[in-house]
């Protein structure tokens, strides 16, 4: 695992991978059409609004307060991705709020062989988030790709034989009503969770 966090990227860093990227007219990723590009740019747009406007919660601010051991967030992302787009400001004003918890990101189709040992229901899915510990190196359990309320919209959807693009339209009304509350209480606990673990995975 240590290998990944010395190539991985800081926030600040992924930023500006987006934004050197957009400006040249491409995306991060293989995948280079004009449709991917464009969902680069919208969610780029998405990154920034809720940046400015997330605010943190009393609970998930108590666990922060309340988690002692250091750790690293290490985020499997790409800058086209929506699922993305909406959660990592999220992750990140979380991460900030606490003197403990770093992250870094790594974008997924560069690490094809990490992003396959953190699968979800055998897909790709992103973003994955990996908590490391800080001084072992050690896995302490990984999140990812969405809130559990907004994967259970999404596999219903898809059983009920929606169209993909509608079914990334509903997903989006649903991040814009749940305002990230989802998320935060969802961090609560794991914040909780991981702070206390023993080290259940071995290092990658």
């Amino acid at each position: 695992m240590k290998e990944y966090l010395e190539k991985a990227m800081t926030f600040a860093e992924y930023e500006k991978c987006i934004d050197d990227l957009l400006a040249e007219g491409k995306t991060t990723g293989p995948n280079q059409s004009e449709a991917m590009v464009g969902y680069g740019r919208l969610n780029r747009q998405r990154m920034e609004r809720l940046g400015k406007t997330v605010e943190l919660g009393n609970e998930v601010r108590a666990a922060l307060r309340s988690a002692g051991r250091k750790m690293i967030w290490l985020i499997l992302t790409e800058g086209w991705c929506g699922d993305a787009a909406q959660n990592i400001p999220v992750i990140e004003k979380i991460a900030v709020a606490s003197e403990n918890i770093e992250t870094r990101y790594l974008l997924r189709d560069e690490n094809p062989e990490l992003i396959d040992q953190f699968l979800t229901n055998e897909a790709r899915a992103i973003p994955k988030l990996i908590a490391i510990d800080a001084e072992t190196f050690e896995i302490l359990g990984s999140w990812g790709a969405r809130p559990e309320k907004a994967q259970e919209l999404y596999v219903r959807l898809r059983e009920e034989g929606i169209a993909k693009p509608q079914i990334m339209e509903e997903l989006q009304r649903w991040y814009n009503a749940d305002r990230s509350n989802s998320l935060q209480i969802e961090f609560s606990s794991l914040i909780k969770n991981w702070g206390q673990a023993k080290v259940k995975n071995a290092a990658v």
